[in-house]
Parts: C-alpha cells; sequence; structure tokens
C-alpha cells in the first residue's frame, strides 16, 4: 500500500526540539504507512538549503516557487532564469508553493498577481505541475490561470478551503484538489463538503507539515507521519476502504507530478 503526503515543509520542522533529522521524520512517516513525499520552496533564498535537505533522501520530491506570503516590492523583480534553474533540477518536479493571499498579506496583492501570472507562464513553458496556495483568492487564482496557457502545466489546489463551486470549477480546468487535516477539524464542514463533491481520482492528502495537525494531534506540530489521520477521514467522507484511498489518491500523485512511486 502506498501513501503520499502530498505537501509538507520538511526543511521548517523542529529539529531543535521534536526531531534529529529529517531521516528521523521520514523514519517516523514510514513507521505510519507514510511512504512518499513532496516538500514545496517558498522562496528563492530558502530553496538550495531545502534542496540540499531532500536532494538525497529517498523517496521525497520537492518543488520550487516564491511563495505569495514572501513576494515583496524588494524582491518582486525576480529573474525567470533563476526559478526555471531550480526547475531544472533532478527531484524538483512542480512550480511550488504559489498563488495569492489576500489574508496574510492583502498589501501586496498587485504583485502577487503578477508574481503568480509569472510563474504559471514558466510552469507550462517548462512542463511542470503548480502547487497552489489560495487563501481568500481562489476565484482570483482561476481567473488569472484563464488567462494563460497552463493547461500542459496542470496541477493542484493546495490545501483546499473554499466553497464546492471553486472547486467544481478547478476541477474543470484540470486541476486535482488536495486535502489537509482540516477535514479533521470541527470547523471544517465547508472541507467536508467538498471532500464529498470531489472525485476520488482528483483528490490528494497533505499534512502542510509543521502547520494544521489533523485530530487527534490537533495543537501539536504537524509531521508527515499524520496524513494517515487526514487519509482516513477522506477514506469515510468517499465511503471507501482506507486501503483504496491511499493507493487511489497515490496513483493521482503519480499523475499530477508525473512521477513514478516505487
Amino acid at each position: 500500500m502506498l501513501l503520499v503526503d502530498s505537501h509538507c515543509h520538511l526543511d521548517s520542522l523542529d529539529y531543535e526540539n521534536l526531531f534529529q533529522g529529517p531521516e528521523e521524520v521520514l523514519k517516523r512517516a514510514r513507521e505510519s504507512g507514510v511512504t512518499h513525499l513532496l516538500c514545496p520552496g517558498v522562496d528563492f533564498e530558502s530553496f538550495p538549503r531545502m534542496y540540499d535537505m531532500i536532494r538525497d533522501l529517498p523517496h521525497v520530491w520537492g518543488a520550487a516557487a516564491m511563495h505569495p506570503e514572501n513576494i515583496t516590492p524588494d524582491n518582486k523583480d525576480w529573474e525567470d532564469a533563476v526559478l526555471e534553474e531550480f526547475l531544472s533540477r533532478d527531484k524538483i518536479v512542480a512550480v511550488g508553493e504559489t498563488g495569492l493571499d489576500f489574508v496574510c498579506t492583502p498589501e501586496t496583492r498587485s504583485i502577487q498577481e503578477e508574481s503568480f501570472a509569472r510563474q504559471a507562464v514558466i510552469a507550462e513553458r517548462m512542463h511542470k505541475p503548480l502547487i497552489i496556495h489560495a487563501r481568500g483568492s481562489a476565484a482570483r487564482c482561476l481567473d488569472i490561470l484563464k488567462g494563460v496557457n497552463f493547461q500542459d502545466a496542470g496541477g493542484v489546489m493546495h490545501c483546499y478551503c473554499d466553497t464546492v463551486d471553486v472547486a467544481r470549477k478547478s476541477l474543470d480546468m484540470g486541476l486535482f484538489i488536495s486535502i489537509s487535516g482540516i477535514v479533521t477539524f470541527n470547523k471544517g464542514e465547508n472541507v467536508r463538503e467538498v471532500c464529498r463533491y470531489v472525485p476520488l481520482d482528483r483528490l490528494l492528502v497533505e499534512t502542510d507539515s509543521p502547520y494544521l495537525a489533523p485530530v487527534p494531534k490537533r495543537g501539536k506540530p504537524n509531521e508527515p507521519a499524520f496524513v494517515s489521520y487526514t487519509a482516513k477521514t477522506v477514506a469515510e467522507l468517499k465511503e471507501v476502504t482506507y486501503e483504496t484511498l491511499c493507493n487511489t489518491v497515490s496513483r493521482n500523485f503519480e499523475e499530477c507530478f508525473r512521477v513514478t512511486l516505487d
């Protein structure tokens, strides 16, 4: 049986107090049945350190992008060639995490939109899927993608927490929907509704660790091992066995990110 944590910030876990190193995190994940991981980048400055961490780890892939919360007037004029070089490296399979955040950083909306559009163009050019962060902005993300020829790139709406209607529009554009630990929260009924709606063959699961630990680990630092709790909840909502859910979302991961799980 396979199970992929399709979005975890392995380089942001607490290696001073909780883990001795990423190898311990992977060991704990395997013990929970989590076999593969994807670690997205969040800015160009930290990407090299993240890449050095994951490049020799088995069954771990990475992504590179400028996160919308990290785009500023000082770095908004980043060069396409820098991102393209990152994306050309071994094990880097996606442009992510990119997108728009109108909740945490609404003051940079205009430069976020410009940056996201540029990254979508690069994703299409390099045939790499997009990992889309859309907080308070999912509809606008889709509007921008409509103006960019990105169909060959495809991608995923990461940590989905919007409406069924936006999920439908995302699916119509060929995107996958990724479900995080929010689906287990008391206040996560909208995510449960979306989970019931989205076809099983278009779903992914993730931790977004170290954030958003699922019930029963709510309030603790999240880690890839905990994606199993999210997967169990999704299996219940989809009325399939846990094994079926795990194997299906793993095949979906292969399709979305054009990799082969071994």
